[in-house]
């Protein structure tokens, strides 16, 4: 199959609560050109031609129905178009996997912005596909981050307007807004029994790729917020400085990392496995495979090393996180990763109508396991309470740091 571009987002149907912005969480999805087609039979639009003969039969009951709604409905006219990128989302909703998908005009220019940039609103990685607009995890420094927002908090209402029954996409709109404004939010968390309030300013979000510094016992950290663009070239540099000070272990910290391109989470990988060995391999459904293999030049290759996750993390954290699991390279702590390992192709339909996603394989870790829908389990679970939070402990990193400098 030939790709045009390789991306490696969070979980599949995943946006950013950011004025202008959708940036859908797709592992290894590939964006093909306008009109193109993985079946060289079907790249003819049937639209342009009516429908197939050897279709006519199937679609029969469609375009009785289609002329019982412009004759009966009691609002008329009816929007065409709107019927039309119903019937499409319903094909999609009708294969059961939430990550294949269609997205209408402005959520596909939305999902086409550029992974690494500067955006204005609250900052959270949300998943639209639930009841509610759920959070998947917040942007380091970001209003929603501040406010203390969590992974898998459920928006129920929005400046005292009630979600409930509304369309998640429609409530993320609501949340959007530009810099210097306010939003409140009515916030579900699991384990809190009342509903409660949380008022945002939103903000112009820029998101740091990758953060770095010496702990105290000689311990390297390092986060990666994403996997960006640029986020290969930011772990070197990061490195760089940091291996110099010969710490006695790292701790990479991937936690609420939603994920990013493909290509950045083989870079980053890069950086922990030695040359050659796999990083993952893609599963299609005819039993092929692709093979995505470790480069050369990596910096950090014989260190003691902690991965932190929960279940913010996501996609090509969550393969970076597995493959370094499987080979003994590291101990994950914390908790229960998401769980998206399933690749999309996105595919633009012609004359500017949106695009579809379609999910055309599994990526699997070097052990050939599959995380999809199930995450990756930690060698040590250590939970991060809220009571932790509120204290300012984080119980995981603690853990880190004891697993690669015991107490003597």
């Amino acid at each position: 199959m030939k790709k045009v571009f390789i991306y490696a987002l969070i979980a599949g149907s995943a946006i950013i609560l950011l004025a202008g912005t959708f940036s859908g969480g797709f592992i290894a999805g590939r964006s093909l050109p306008a009109g193109g087609s993985l079946l060289p039979a079907l790249s003819a639009a049937p639209a342009e031609a009516g429908t197939p003969t050897d279709l006519q039969a199937t679609f029969r009951p469609f375009w009785e129905t289609w002329a019982i709604v412009h004759q009966q409905y009691v609002d008329q006219p009816v929007d065409d178009v709107a019927l039309m990128r119903g019937a499409i989302s319903g094909m999609m909703d009708s294969l059961g996997d939430e990550h294949t998908t269609y997205m209408g005009p402005d959520q596909w220019e939305s999902a086409n912005t550029q992974l690494e940039g500067s955006w204005e609103g609250i900052g959270a990685y949300v998943d639209p596909k639930g009841d509610y607009l759920t959070i998947i995890s917040p942007i380091a420094g970001s209003p929603a981050a501040l406010a203390g927002l969590r992974s898998g908090d459920q928006i129920v209402a929005v400046d005292g307007e009630d979600m409930t029954g509304i369309d998640p996409q429609i409530a993320r709109k609501k949340v959007l807004g530009p810099a210097g404004t306010s939003v409140t939010l009515s916030i579900n968390r699991e384990g809190v029994e009342q509903t409660f309030d949380v008022t945002l300013t939103r903000e112009k979000i820029i998101v740091p790729s990758v953060e770095h510094k010496m702990l105290d016992g000689g311990i390297a950290y390092v986060k990666i917020n994403e996997f960006g663009a640029t986020t290969g070239d930011n772990l070197k540099a990061a490195l760089q400085e940091l291996m110099p000070q010969k710490p006695k272990g790292l701790v990479l910290d991937l936690r609420n990392d939603p994920g990013g391109f493909l290509t950045a989470a083989v870079d980053v990988g890069s950086q922990f496995i030695q040359e050659g060995k796999v990083v993952l391999y893609e599963q299609f459904g005819d039993g092929s495979r692709e093979t995505y293999l470790a480069q050369a030049g990596g910096l950090a290759l014989d260190i003691p090393i902690v991965v932190l996750v929960n279940s913010g993390s996501a996609s090509a954290s969550e393969l970076v996180a597995g493959a370094l699991q499987d080979y003994g390279l590291a101990q994950l702590v914390g908790t229960q990763s998401y769980g998206k390992g399933s690749v999309q192709n996105w595919i633009p339909l012609r004359d500017e109508q949106g695009g579809v996603r379609v999910t055309i394989a599994k990526w699997l870790t070097p052990k050939e396991r599959s995380i999809n829908k199930i995450g990756l389990t930690p060698d040590v679970i250590v939970p991060l309470t809220d009571q932790d939070i509120t204290a300012g402990l984080d119980p995981q990193l603690d853990k880190a740091i004891e697993i690669l400098a015991p107490a003597k």
